[in-house]
């Protein structure tokens, strides 16, 4: 089916393929769960603290989450919240070796990662980027350009990432409907010590060691504490180029009152990376074709390097209440820093002669194949979130209400020094090999995208049961946004209205419905260097969704529709002043289309997750808008514990995404030129053996087959994805 097809389509209407290859999925999970429920899990969990300790640790084996407070923070199971969500869980994790955010979002239902080196990757759901990332509930604005590590956050300190796909006003308030991105602490919630250390070595020298210990810290176990800690040390396919990372987090959580629960807790990381290649290898030929490389060709010098350090420190306090009322409040304070000395190479190569052309108009006066730079920053980031949620009575039903209140402040500070370089000093570029003198760095200037950003928010929710199968869940978020640069200051307020319906048309089986406003302020600026105003917009959403063996298995099916006006998309151009690429505002921009996911235990030895999406994103004139990111893609994962040999485990999945394409200016006079990915899958498999009932041996295989893609198609140069690579593990728990 060609993107002419998918344009002729009535407004509102999806992919029919990918509508039946989605229902027909549905039914499959639905013909799965019913099998399994005639010869239904030994142990069924019950969500309750009552549960007894081989139901939590079956529970914890399972890919599936059954409560969480995702989309309205109201603690709801999947089934009850009117969007797409798609949990990650620990096991999960475990399994597939999905050490940093950057794997997880890799392999989640709708979500599609663009690289624009191997350091900085920017994740997209339905079209749009996802610029909000949360830990515990508190969200962190993101800033494509300056990526702090956001995404190269370590699984190791989180119990499980909650994805929320569309518009999360609710939550977050500003914010692209694409996706709210939500990383859940681990905590000491053992009275007695435990934990677990790990060792494990991969391809290219990648060593990696985790240890993770709780213990009481009082006679009674009132007061707990947990430690985790680890190193990571790896080389890469990439030529020069090396990476170690280093990781800390404690927390300590105390039970003042059999009411009342504290915790306070710090986190630290520091990733540092040596001759990273910045902006990916040079992708045009000057006459149109694309050049070939080697995966892994380098343009970084040996000088060159990208380090980021990251400082957190939480406090939680949660009240509850004999009426089934609770009170929790979470305070954050984050520092994040960059430190990065890197080259880019920004040009057209001549076939013939291996001269690299200046790429930009004669009218910028601007002759220069690329540059030096030196960037440092600093995000700093203090919050405040406390809401209060619990039932209520009226009309002779139990209802259920959420209130709160946020306030953040996001101090973004950076500095550039810029050095140009001309086609005579790179030379000859089948010649170079990495050997470019460091430059004598200009000062460091203050960047034009430096800005402090203030919110206020005041937000609830209510839960109504209309009747015993019926439920309609209503709320809004008011926002006094404020941004100060340093050329301008602007402040906007908005109320973000919310709105679902959930109806229980079956035992294991709901409908729902649901609507939010959009509403966000964009960091991408125009040719002349000012900011873009603000994207606003509505988002659509309705499915259907079910649980089985008491939420250990969840299923969804949903049709989404999207309307904005002035998104930013990017031009493909850069401005030579700055140095940020130029984007223009799109009006009238439409993404509509379907999902699915199947996730959780389907017996106590099988867990599985299946999700799909396709989709169709255009703006006003009917052009494809971010037609860099597939419009289909599907990805499985299986594992399966062996009934005739238990200490076995085996697995495997696959991703598969359809072809990508952008149109990208080539030289003055020449028009445009077409950079293509053609659609691929990868296929992963591993195996674990537990050799006793505390050591187990692991073993991981990614991109089985060896394919070779581009990850960075629309966003200049080519960044090549990881060839088949592979690792092993040992694991001790106590």
């Amino acid at each position: 089916m060609s993107f002419e097809d998918l344009r002729v389509r009535k407004p509102g209407s999806v992919p029919q393929r990918a509508l039946r290859l989605s229902l027909l999925a549905m039914l499959i999970a639905s013909g799965i769960a019913q099998a399994a429920e005639s010869t239904p899990p030994e142990q069924t969990l019950n969500v309750d603290a009552s549960a007894s300790a081989d139901q939590q640790e079956q529970a914890a084996k399972d890919y599936s989450v059954p409560v969480t407070r995702a989309g309205t923070k109201m603690a709801l199971t999947a089934r009850d919240i009117p969007q797409s969500v798609s949990i990650v869980s620990k096991q999960r994790m475990e399994d597939q070796q999905l050490q940093s955010l950057n794997d997880v979002l890799s392999n989640t239902t709708g979500i599609h990662g663009v690289s624009s080196d191997m350091d900085r990757t920017n994740y997209y759901s339905r079209g749009f980027m996802i610029d909000n990332y949360m830990v515990d509930g508190i969200p962190t604005a993101f800033a494509s350009r300056w990526n702090l590590g956001d995404a190269q956050s370590d699984m190791a300190l989180y119990e499980r990432v909650e994805v929320v796909r569309g518009a999360t006003g609710l939550l977050t308030g500003p914010g692209n409907p694409s996706a709210s991105i939500n990383m859940v602490r681990k905590h000491a919630d053992s009275k007695a010590f435990t934990g677990s250390v790990s060792a494990s070595y991969g391809s290219w020298n990648k060593q990696r060691y985790v240890a993770d210990l709780s213990a009481p810290l009082s006679p009674e176990g009132n007061v707990r504490g947990r430690l985790v800690t680890g190193y990571e040390d790896k080389n890469s396919f990439i030529e020069r180029y090396g990476a170690d990372k280093k990781f800390v987090y404690g927390v300590v959580d105390a039970d003042l009152t059999d009411a009342t629960k504290l915790s306070v807790g710090y986190e630290f990381s520091q990733v540092n990376t040596d001759s990273p290649m910045w902006g990916g290898s040079p992708r045009w030929y000057t006459d149109g074709s694309q050049v070939k490389l080697r995966r892994g060709y380098n343009t970084a010098p040996d000088w060159a390097y990208n380090n980021k350090e990251n400082n957190k420190v939480f406090i939680n306090l949660q009240q509850n209440f004999d009426n089934g009322w609770n009170i929790t409040l979470n305070g954050t304070h984050n520092q994040m820093t960059l430190d990065s000395k890197q080259l880019y190479i920004d040009s057209y190569i001549n076939k013939d002669t291996g001269v690299a052309v200046n790429q930009y108009p004669a009218s910028y006066a601007y002759d220069a194949v690329g540059g030096t730079g030196y960037n440092t920053g600093k995000r700093k980031v203090d919050a405040v979130d406390a809401f209060a949620s619990g039932p209520y009575e009226m009309f002779g039903r139990q209802h259920e209400l959420m209130l709160g209140i946020n306030y953040s402040r996001q101090d973004n500070k950076y500095y550039s020094a810029w050095t140009n370089i001309s086609p005579a000093q790179l030379g000859n570029f089948y010649d170079y090999n990495g050997n470019f003198p460091e430059s004598d760095w200009n000062p460091r200037e203050p960047a034009s995208d430096t800005q402090l950003v203030r919110q206020k928010s005041a937000y609830l929710a209510t839960r109504i049961s209309l009747a015993d199968p019926l439920h309609v869940i209503l709320g809004a978020r008011y926002t006094n946004w404020n941004r100060q640069t340093l050329t301008e200051e602007m402040e906007k307020n908005n109320i973000t209205p919310y709105g679902g319906v959930i109806w229980d048309f079956y035992d294991n089986w709901s409908a729902y419905a649901s609507y939010t406003s959009v509403f966000q302020p964009q960091d991408y600026q125009d040719s002349s260097g000012g900011f873009l105003a603000p994207v606003i917009g509505k988002n659509y959403e309705a499915g259907v969704k079910s649980d089985w063996f008491n939420s250990r298995l969840t299923t969804s099916i949903s049709v989404f529709r999207t309307e904005l006006d002035n998104v930013g998309e990017a031009t493909g151009q850069t401005n030579p002043e700055t140095g940020n690429a130029i984007y223009v505002g799109k009006s009238g921009v439409v993404s509509r289309g379907v999902e699915f996911e199947v996730n959780g235990a389907v017996t106590d030895n099988w867990q599985m997750t299946f999700g799909g999406t396709s989709y169709v994103a255009e703006d006003r004139e009917g052009e494809n808008y971010n037609s860099q990111l597939p419009r289909t893609s599907f990805n499985l994962f299986t594992s399966y514990r062996l009934p005739m040999l238990e200490a076995l485990t085996v697995g495997g999945g696959v991703t598969w995404q359809s072809k990508t394409y952008s149109d990208l200016a080539g030289p003055e006079g020449n028009g445009t030129w077409r950079a293509r990915q053609g659609s691929y899958s990868l296929v992963d498999l591993f195996a674990r053996y537990d050799v006793t009932k505390n050591v187990s041996l692991q073993a991981n295989i990614n991109n089985l087959f060896d394919k070779e893609y581009d990850n960075n198609v629309g966003n200049g140069g080519i960044v090549y994805g990881e060839p088949r690579n592979v690792s092993v593990s040992a694991t001790y728990r106590f």
